[in-house]
């Protein structure tokens, strides 16, 4: 079932919580995205094959597949695009990945050359237009991925953060937004410590995304966060964080 995140009744944002069985508990929680402006769409992080028939007769209540413009996909994880092959066979879309991952999308297909319908991402980001729209790629490099970017839609002024501010909660949880953000740290914290890169890259981010205008935060994973008061609340917290890098030492690189 889908979640409205946004609806000016031409320009939609759609979030699908539940699309991975909620009785599959061997595997993570992961939330999907489709952006509807007019007669054109994209979808974001569309999952791998566990989500590809939910995900497909969800959004058909919406946006018909076979008019679908775009995939957009945050860095190559296979929660984010193992399902890649089924949507190149059945719609006619583009897929935007950084350019670091473009040769190694194939892997996720039947090795058919679909590389004029795949768009590498420069490390500087990029304008996607779709509709009367145009959208951010907006550069979150090793938050967590080498390559990695975030999508930022400036009508709706949702950032669609990938694995950055990821919560570690069940459907139903993942599915309602952040009411107390101190209460809600002990889902993120084991999360951001182990998978982003280091708090040097965290601040550069910080100081990126404070110029935009934002009012929702939207991760791959759990919950979201809804106001300015709420985004402000998790820049600030991922501003001073010591994660990845800043937390290793000998230690962790002996011989087992």
């Amino acid at each position: 079932m889908a979640v409205e995140l946004y609806n000016n009744g031409r320009h939609v944002c759609l979030a699908f919580y539940d699309l991975v069985d909620e009785a599959t508990d061997h595997a993570v929680q992961c939330n999907q995205f489709l952006i509807v402006d007019g007669d054109h769409g994209a979808l974001l992080e569309p999952g791998g094959n566990m989500t590809y028939n939910g995900l497909l007769m969800s959004m058909a209540r919406y946006f018909s597949s076979r008019n679908l413009d775009y995939i957009f996909a945050s860095h190559a994880d296979p929660d984010i695009v193992a399902s890649l092959n089924k949507w190149m066979v059945t719609t006619n879309c583009r897929i935007l990945i950084s350019k670091l991952w473009v040769r190694f999308l194939p892997h996720f297909t039947t090795g058919r050359d679909y590389s004029d319908r795949i768009i590498g991402i420069p490390d500087e980001g990029m304008s996607v237009p779709l509709g009367s729209c145009k959208l951010k790629a907006v550069p979150a490099h090793f938050l967590h991925s080498e390559g990695c970017f975030q999508f930022y839609d400036p009508i709706s002024r949702i950032l669609f953060s990938g694995d950055l501010g990821v919560s570690l909660l069940d459907h139903a949880e993942a599915a309602k937004p952040v009411e107390n953000f101190e209460e809600h740290i002990p889902f993120m914290i084991g999360f951001h410590r182990r998978y982003m890169i280091a708090n040097k890259i965290c601040r550069y981010w910080v100081n990126m995304v404070r110029q935009l205008d934002i009012e929702q935060i939207v991760p791959q994973h759990g919950a979201r966060f809804v106001g300015k008061e709420m985004c402000n609340k998790f820049i600030d917290w991922i501003e001073t964080l010591q994660c990845g890098v800043d937390l290793m030492n000998q230690d962790h690189y002996r011989m087992p």
